[in-house]
């Protein structure tokens, strides 16, 4: 009878063992890639083990490879080593061709040529050509049938212990099996059918299943061809999001989804995660957080993929479990009674270590009420947008001295203020800030003196006696471009975890976020980072454009690029009375914008504040709506003196940023008021009079 002693004896300790599974020569104690999976790191090695006499393998990406040479041959072939151990060693004396089993002890010759041999890893089978050292996955697969049956009552309370209802297990397409047939390593058909005692489900997918029985020694099994980028939660994510966690397991995913968050896990832990994959993910999600396993294999194994996704920057979330088979993974964290707001001051805690830095920099620059600075010359700048909507940009426009930063700060109170009294919001309904999400004011041009005191007056405009913990003002002007946009980045998502929102950002003064506001690349890099941002936290962020719009446009490219990307644009002038302001609307993303009326403020000294004047008259809206669309047909026809119909309307599409049924009342409008006329000598063009 074969027994591990003699072959150790016959295998030089195991050596040749290793020698004839590796495809290629290797080195003691060298460091090589796996080849039974898609190692992309030289971190594996064959090493003599003096404690126990015998050579052993090391593998630092895949734990589940490391051991002697019987647990190395058992993991090619799907097979337990301790339940299986006669038959590693059968398979070891069959492929080296010992002849243990006949009292025969021909040492097997490692220097000998090998022959073309088929082995298994977990996953998938391996056709090895020694002579060129490459492999193949092989076409073969494990046919498999499975019969479905209704969740049980035992069942559905296993789930219900994480948190998963039966309506979820529904969303995420889990099974439960009645019973599953399919064939094991040597094509002898065998059936598994669950009991109470034993439930069985399926994660099944195109030509493939994964078996999850919780209760069971073998706990997961597979049919069909498991692919190698397989990924479990994919189709349940939205299209953008704030944090997505990578975990160890289905169940981590679906436990994390039950409670508001997006997750998603590959086959294990120790899995290959494909950076294509990530790449794409980055781009929608702000963090990729992983949440794996807290025992030896899961920490190492999280370890590795953020080294080796360094360039996506991966965080790692340690839960404070202790690491037994009990307390080891997210499911069992929810389990043990900790619920979302439990994970919620973790991922805080994790945040502002790694945004400690831009958050030291920004307390230093936050308005301090407690000690406040000494007082300057009253001057009022402030940000703040109306017609704004989550997960969009407003902008605020005008020339020096129109009153656009107290027409901010009038927005801004209307955010603070308090059921029982209605500021002046000079004509805007504000939604106020019932949930105490953030509000947040960025200011790179006013000095820490006049910040405080534009502060002061939004208080005292909301009839708010102390400034609300949740209300942040800063003053950016002793950082660079840089560094602004740095803090704002961090200190956004900072404040949007610790205050479970954000309700509006105002940035007073974008321009001063880059160098040049004629600079394209830059200008377009700004905007999109800001709408980014904007949707990331469902807020809506104001911008304040220190810029004198011409007609229905802003000038630069930074101006076009905010009226391309901004839901609406307002622009403030002064009226023909220089103590009056008006408000127009250069761009409103769902209407016409020569349509909304033309609003008036102007300051009042018995108040101390400016205040709402009312609307200008019809009259006046319809002869501002004939100038400009005059000023906007004029450049048009400065290119060409006669233009079709349809080519009228997509050049007035492109020209205002509206729908082409807007574009098309414009020039029903420009008809009537002889703005435009058709051509005599060709009825289809329209020329200008």
């Amino acid at each position: 009878m074969i027994n591990k002693e003699d072959v150790l004896r016959a295998t030089s300790n195991g050596l040749d063992v290793f020698k004839y599974y590796i495809p290629f020569e290797f080195r003691l104690g060298k460091n090589f890639k796996n080849p039974f999976y898609e190692d992309t790191v030289a971190s594996c090695n064959v090493y003599f083990d003096r404690h126990n006499s015998c050579f052993k393998i090391k593998d630092f990406g895949n734990t589940d490879y490391s051991g002697d040479c019987f647990a190395f041959v058992a993991k090619l072939n799907e097979l337990d080593v301790k339940q299986n151990f006669f038959q590693v060693l059968q398979i070891i004396n069959r492929d080296l061709s010992l002849h243990l089993e006949k009292g025969k002890k021909n040492r097997y010759n490692a220097n000998a040529i090998k022959p073309k041999k088929v082995i298994s890893s977990k996953h998938k089978s391996m056709d090895i050509n020694l002579t060129s050292n490459t492999y193949s996955p092989p076409k073969e697969e494990k046919q498999f049938t499975i019969k479905e049956k209704p969740f049980s009552e035992g069942e559905l309370l296993y789930w219900k212990q994480y948190g998963i209802a039966e309506k979820l297990l529904k969303k995420f397409e889990v099974k439960s099996l009645y019973q599953y047939n399919s064939q094991n390593n040597e094509n002898k058909a065998f059936s598994i059918t669950s009991t109470p005692q034993e439930p069985m489900f399926g994660y099944q997918r195109n030509g493939y299943i994964k078996l999850y029985r919780p209760n069971s020694k073998i706990r997961f099994m597979y049919g069909g061809q498991l692919p190698d980028n397989y990924c479990f939660g994919m189709k349940q994510l939205p299209n953008r999001g704030d944090i997505l966690f990578l975990t160890g397991g289905e169940k981590d995913v679906m436990s994390l989804t039950a409670r508001g968050f997006y997750a998603l896990c590959f086959n294990s832990e120790t899995s290959m995660i494909p950076p294509e994959i990530i790449e794409v993910l980055s781009l929608r999600f702000k963090h990729i957080i992983l949440l794996y396993d807290v025992d030896k294999a899961g920490i190492e194994a999280s370890l590795k993929h953020q080294k080796m996704l360094a360039q996506y920057s991966l965080k790692r979330l340690e839960l404070p479990l202790s690491g037994s088979k009990s307390e080891k993974d997210i499911s069992d964290y929810f389990k043990l009674g900790n619920g979302d707001d439990d994970l919620k001051k973790l991922i805080l805690i994790l945040l502002k270590s790694i945004y400690q830095n831009s958050l030291v920099m920004l307390n230093s620059c936050e308005v301090d009420f407690s000690n406040p600075p000494l007082i300057s010359e009253n001057i009022v700048t402030i940000n703040s947008v109306p017609l704004g909507t989550q997960g969009n940009i407003l902008c605020v426009t005008g020339g020096e001295g129109t009153g656009k930063s107290n027409y901010a700060g009038a927005i801004l109170a209307g955010t603070l203020s308090v059921e029982d009294y209605i500021p002046d919001t000079l004509g805007l309904d504000i939604e106020p800030n019932k949930l105490n999400k953030a509000v947040l004011l960025y200011d790179t041009e006013q000095s820490e003196n006049q910040l405080y005191k534009n502060v002061g007056s939004i208080l005292r405009r909301a009839n708010v006696k102390e400034k609300p913990d949740s209300f942040k003002a800063f003053y950016l002007t002793a950082m660079s471009r840089k560094e602004r946009l740095l803090s704002i980045q961090n200190s956004m998502d900072y404040y949007y975890h610790l205050f479970n929102g954000i309700h509006i950002v105002v940035i007073d003064g974008i321009a001063d976020l880059i160098r040049s506001a004629n600079d394209e690349i830059e200008s377009i890099a700004i905007v999109e980072e800001l709408y980014r941002l904007a949707g990331i936290y469902r807020t809506c962020i104001l911008c304040v454009l220190h810029f004198v719009p011409n007609s229905i446009k802003l000038r630069g490219h930074l101006g076009s690029e905010l009226q391309r990307k901004s839901a609406a644009i307002l622009a403030i002038e002064t009226d023909t009375n220089p103590a009056i302001s008006v408000v127009k609307a250069l761009k409103v993303r769902d209407g016409s914008p020569l349509d909304v009326p033309i609003m008036q403020f102007a300051w009042d000294k018995q108040k101390a504040m400016h205040v709402y004047l009312g609307e200008k008259t019809p009259k006046e809206k319809n002869k501002r709506k004939e100038n400009e669309l005059l000023a906007m047909a004029k450049d048009i026809f400065s290119i060409t003196k006669q233009i079709t119909y349809n080519d009228l309307v997509l050049r007035i599409v492109d020209y205002m940023d509206i729908s082409e049924r807007t574009a098309k009342s414009y020039i029903k409008f420009m008809r009537e008021h002889n703005i435009i006329v058709k051509n005599p000598h060709s009825i289809d063009h329209f020329i200008i009079p």
